[in-house]
């Protein structure tokens, strides 16, 4: 049985927005496989995994940050690791949608473990997959196997992200915006609504619905009929 069920449902919807969106970031024969590093950089997911493991333990907000950071990046041009380049003049990172997006230098630890102990081998697209998902074990979420294989990509645009899901996104471009990624609305409620059942978010994100919704100047009524999330407000 899942520990956090939530959690399962929100991976079941990852992997298959991975599936949809993985594209050119495959291996030279097409193909995402289990164990792709098995013979070419054995310890590749024990490394990533005790990176990730020593993040959390000292911020566990780092696994909410970890989560967020792969559906960011697979939701412009698939899973490629495009977000991680630094481009400082039209990169991914300028995007509106990308605003707070980090974990980054958890990414940068991996990355360097792994070019000591096998060069030039394994993908930043992959160790932003692999740490997603030890993140998510970590947050007492299920772990679930992740094929590698990726390839990274080389080009970072603004203008490629222009259509990540916003948060003053109505629900008729949300829908919009997921159905363009063969997502159904249901891939929209887990990963839009489920994949914030952990990590913290900003006040600012909500201060129009508590205190001026519709330019009422109060909240929204919604809100009201929940006693219980009221009182933690």
């Amino acid at each position: 049985m899942m520990k956090n069920k939530p959690l399962a449902l929100v991976l079941l919807a990852l992997l298959i927005f991975i599936h949809n969106t993985s594209g050119s970031s495959q291996d030279d024969q097409g193909r995402l496989q289990v164990g792709f590093y098995a013979k070419t950089c054995p310890d590749a997911e024990a490394i990533i995994h005790e990176v990730v493991r020593r993040a959390v333990a000292a911020d566990p907000r780092n696994a909410a940050i970890l989560l967020r950071l792969h559906f960011h990046d697979c939701f412009v041009e698939g899973c490629d690791g495009s977000i991680l380049i630094n481009n400082d003049l039209d990169g991914e990172l300028k995007a509106a949608g990308n605003a707070g997006v980090t974990g980054f230098d958890i990414i940068e630890d991996a990355k360097a473990r792994l070019e000591s102990a096998c060069p030039a081998v394994v993908s930043c697209a992959d160790i932003v997959a692999l740490a997603a998902r030890d993140a998510v074990s970590l947050s007492n979420g299920p772990f679930y196997q992740v094929p590698t294989g990726r390839r990274d990509g080389w080009i970072s645009k603004m203008s490629l992200a222009a259509d990540l899901p916003d948060v003053d996104d109505s629900i008729e471009v949300l829908k919009s915006k997921f159905k363009q990624k063969g997502l159904s609305h249901k891939d929209l409620v887990l990963l839009s609504g489920g994949a914030h059942t952990i990590g913290v978010t900003a006040c600012f994100f909500m201060q129009n619905r508590l205190y001026n919704f519709a330019s009422t100047g109060g909240p929204d009524p919604e809100y009201w009929e929940s006693k219980h999330f009221i009182e933690r407000v």
